[in-house]
């Protein structure tokens, strides 16, 4: 019986694990389809004004933010997943 609630209680952590894990990824995506796409091309018009370093913000977005937050992106994943695996006990020596 006590194998039995710990294979219950691992495939809970299991299920846990991975629905944060899939959370990051989604909020993540998120930040990066609005900042990409969104503030590049479909907002663009609506901050043209906004001058940033000589050039409008929606330019800036297109070629250079886009980009800035990608790679703060890929450094809060690896911050956040270490984190994560350290909770769950998963994490790497």
């Amino acid at each position: 019986m006590a194998d039995h609630t710990s294979q219950a209680e691992q495939a809970k952590s299991d299920a846990g694990y991975w629905a944060a894990n899939v959370r990051i990824i989604v909020i993540s995506l998120i930040i990066w389809a609005l900042v990409s796409f969104g503030f590049g091309i479909l907002l663009r018009p609506l901050i043209a004004g906004i001058q940033v370093g000589g050039t409008d913000l929606g330019f800036w977005f297109a070629q250079q933010g886009s980009i800035i937050v990608f790679l703060a992106l890929i450094f809060f994943y690896a911050w956040r997943m270490n984190k994560l695996d350290r909770e769950y006990g998963v994490e790497e020596e």
